[in-house]
């Protein structure tokens, strides 16, 4: 799979200096938790869910997650687990199908290895479990079963905590609220895949939710939990982990989002404006600017609920012409002494110690959503990502 390849070769080619890398389920820890991107969440209680994955599948979606928890209710929990299982089972019957990375969100423990169990040869599909709540006394018991199960199927398994409770959110329990959760998943960081925030839960706490012209950021209490997790769990110096941005909750009743005549190119000017207009009206500001400030604040891919949020997503995560050149240039070989140096755009200055870091997370989502040309930007791309 490799992202944008639901578009044709030729179109590809127009919008990319360096074309996204294809990659698989087995590849390497690090490239699938770049790869994710906008992670979208089903309920696993869908009469047709295969078929739903493979209808993403090809409209680009790369990463899904199917709810056993909250998206459900508490008495469907039992047929979701069956028709999980019936769901895997036909997938696993299609060779060749191009399949997006699947996991499956429980809610306790025991669910991880009756499911993996269950599911029989067709486990081969499934990267790994999303784990709800997580904290150090959870976390332990999660991760425990999680590695029974890998042992028990002989299959590699990843796990994804979702960073949601109370214990996290109040100031008094905090700190070592996130301590516990480091050394958690410290000790199981070859299995940790990434780290997700549940914003949906943290305003609950205070009764509150954030209009659709407000981000994450906008709410001090949401952010304070942001900036803390970035600050104790992602950090850059190889103690940290990838963490994901919060999910985006409002969304447009109308799947095909996009007028059909803004998706051909070459662009024309009152196009493309268009389609800036049309994004504001369809509610995407605000989705758009969340985007932005997850990436500033650290934050890597996104939670999504609804197919209309996959490709903004996907787009603003498309390294630029500008920044690639960046990177490549703080991290020639003969620059690792430091120094700095004017950019090749001629408008900044590039400090080649202080921005290494910057650089080499900037090229490894360069090699996984690519680089753009450099006369094409955010709408471009989306526009030519978004379904037909």
């Amino acid at each position: 799979m490799h992202h944008f390849g639901h578009i044709a070769p030729g179109e590809r080619q127009r919008l990319f200096h360096r074309e996204p890398a294809v990659f698989t389920a087995d590849s390497p820890a690090p490239v699938l938790a770049a790869a994710l991107g906008a992670t979208l969440y089903s309920p696993a209680t869908r009469a047709h869910l295969a078929d739903d994955v493979l209808k993403q599948a090809g409209r680009g979606v790369v990463s899904m997650v199917l709810c056993l928890e909250d998206s459900i209710d508490d008495a469907d929990v039992v047929d979701a687990e069956e028709n999980l299982v019936r769901q895997f089972t036909r997938l696993a019957a299609l060779p060749g199908a191009e399949l997006p990375l699947l996991f499956i969100r429980v809610r306790v423990p025991a669910q991880i290895p009756d499911l993996v169990a269950r599911l029989g040869p067709a486990v081969r599909l499934l990267s790994g479990f999303v784990l709800p709540k997580f904290n150090e006394e959870r976390g332990v018991l999660f991760m425990e079963a999680l590695t029974a199960a890998e042992t028990a199927s002989g299959h590699r398994l990843f796990a994804m905590p979702v960073l949601e409770s109370p214990d996290l959110l109040y100031l008094e329990t905090r700190r070592e609220a996130l301590n516990g959760i480091f050394r958690t998943v410290d000790k199981w960081r070859d299995r940790v895949l990434a780290l997700r925030l549940g914003v949906t839960d943290f305003c609950s706490a205070y009764g509150l939710r954030r209009a659709p012209d407000m981000t994450a950021y906008d709410v001090q209490i949401v952010a304070s939990v942001i900036a803390d997790v970035v600050n104790v769990l992602g950090r850059a110096d190889g103690t940290g982990f990838t963490v994901t941005g919060p999910v985006w909750e409002y969304f447009r009743a109308q799947e095909r989002m996009f007028k059909p005549q803004l998706r051909r190119s070459p662009f024309l000017e009152g196009e493309v404006e268009e389609l800036r207009e049309e994004l504001i009206e369809h509610d995407m500001d605000g989705l758009l600017r969340e985007i932005a400030l997850d990436r500033a604040n650290g934050l890597v891919g996104k939670t999504c609920i609804h197919p209309s949020h996959v490709m903004p997503v996907h787009a603003l995560s498309v390294v630029s012409h500008e920044e690639y050149s960046d990177a490549q240039d703080i991290l020639r070989p003969e620059r690792l002494g430091g120094g700095v140096l004017r950019s090749a755009y001629t408008n900044k200055m590039n400090e080649v110690k202080p921005h290494r870091a910057w650089a080499e997370r900037t090229l490894q989502r360069a090699e996984v959503f690519g680089v753009a040309n450099e006369d094409i930007g955010f709408v471009e791309l989306l526009a030519a990502g978004v379904p037909r």
